[in-house]
């Protein structure tokens, strides 16, 4: 089987790569940029325990924001399946300069899916975010045999209605109806991942749990979103956790097909713990033992189109019999020592 994999030198999706390797005997086709927000560093730091694995790899550096050529799609050659990874995906730099950020995403998935309608695979997974859905808002609840009420977050099932908030969350959502019309127009074996916040070894500093490693070790005020009584959550899955889901769905659930279905397939990839900003801040600093120093910021005066609570359901998925290898309290302790013993990665 070979797998092309979009995006590899990403975050996300060199944890991809690394776990296809680790864990089925697939061959894989990466591509990406390396102008963005991928480094063939962390190819690079995944080869090197395992110099086997440079005879399974091929690399093809390309913008997706330009077409494949018809030389670059022979290279590529028969292809099993598509992984759909590569994006920009901060939402700061899309609220800060939405029309270029929104541009490259749209063309990278149609670059992708146009590829795809050429090289046929059995299945094409798009990767991606619960921000597609919105913000989950608290419901009220009666508990029985009782006159007060209780507040819970509710959470968003598959197929949820998209109300995207940022310029970010947009892109993605652009990029699942671009991919659903390539499903019912052309047949492509389109299936829809939307994941949660991920966490993990070689993440850019400009996320959320990077960001709080490296200000908790230099002692700085880091920030939290949110206000007292009010604070932000999320769940977070380490990336090799995504990685596992992704295999699972290739070798167990195969795509629907249309007109048999009136919907591609469609999976929520999220682990079941859910903190806030302020519990996670206060869980890297024990992990690296020291003190936490922070300041509540709220949420639209930091970030407009920030979305203070987000929450997929996982019961669909793990109903079929996936569920996170790697608890999310293991993932985060691993992640702080990693990273600790690594600074150059928070530069």
């Amino acid at each position: 089987m070979r797998v092309l994999l979009t995006g590899a030198g990403g975050f996300a999706g060199h944890h991809v790569l690394e776990h296809i390797f680790t864990t089925t005997d697939w061959d894989v086709v990466a591509t990406d940029n390396f102008r963005h927000r991928g480094k063939t560093d962390r190819v690079a730091q995944i080869l090197e325990p395992n110099p086997e694995w440079r005879q399974r790899l091929t690399v093809i550096t390309h913008d997706l924001a330009a077409p494949f050529t018809e030389q670059t799609a022979s290279r590529i050659g028969s292809i099993g399946y598509v992984i759909a990874m590569a994006s920009e995906s901060h939402v700061d730099r899309s609220i800060d300069d939405p029309v270029p950020f929104v541009r490259n995403n749209v063309s990278v998935i149609l670059n992708t899916l146009q590829l795809a309608r050429t090289l046929q695979p059995k299945a094409v997974i798009v990767i991606s975010t619960d921000e597609v859905y919105g913000p989950i808002i608290p419901a009220k609840r009666r508990p029985p045999n009782s006159r007060w009420l209780e507040t819970e977050m509710m959470p968003h099932a598959e197929w949820s209605p998209v109300l995207p908030s940022n310029p970010y969350a947009a892109s993605k959502a652009a990029q699942e109806a671009i991919a659903i019309s390539y499903w019912r127009t052309y047949g492509t074996p389109v299936i829809i991942i939307n994941c949660m916040n991920l966490i993990g070894e070689r993440q850019d500093p400009e996320k959320y749990l990077p960001m709080l490693i490296r200000g908790i070790s230099r002692g700085d005020e880091v920030t939290i979103h949110g206000t007292r009584g009010n604070i932000g959550s999320r769940h977070y899955l380490h990336a090799r956790n995504l990685g596992d889901a992704l295999v699972y769905i290739l070798r167990e659930l195969p795509p629907a097909a249309y007109p048999a279905a009136h919907r591609p397939s469609r999976y929520n990839v999220v682990g079941p713990d859910r903190v806030t900003n302020l519990e996670l801040a206060e869980r890297v600093a024990s992990a690296m033992r020291q003190p936490l120093r922070y300041r509540l910021v709220d949420f639209h005066s930091a970030r407009p189109g920030h979305d203070p609570h987000y929450g997929l359901d996982h019961t669909k998925l793990t109903g079929l019999g996936w569920k996170p290898p790697v608890p999310f309290g293991e993932s985060l302790t691993r992640t702080v020592n990693w990273t600790l013993a690594n600074p150059e990665w928070l530069l």
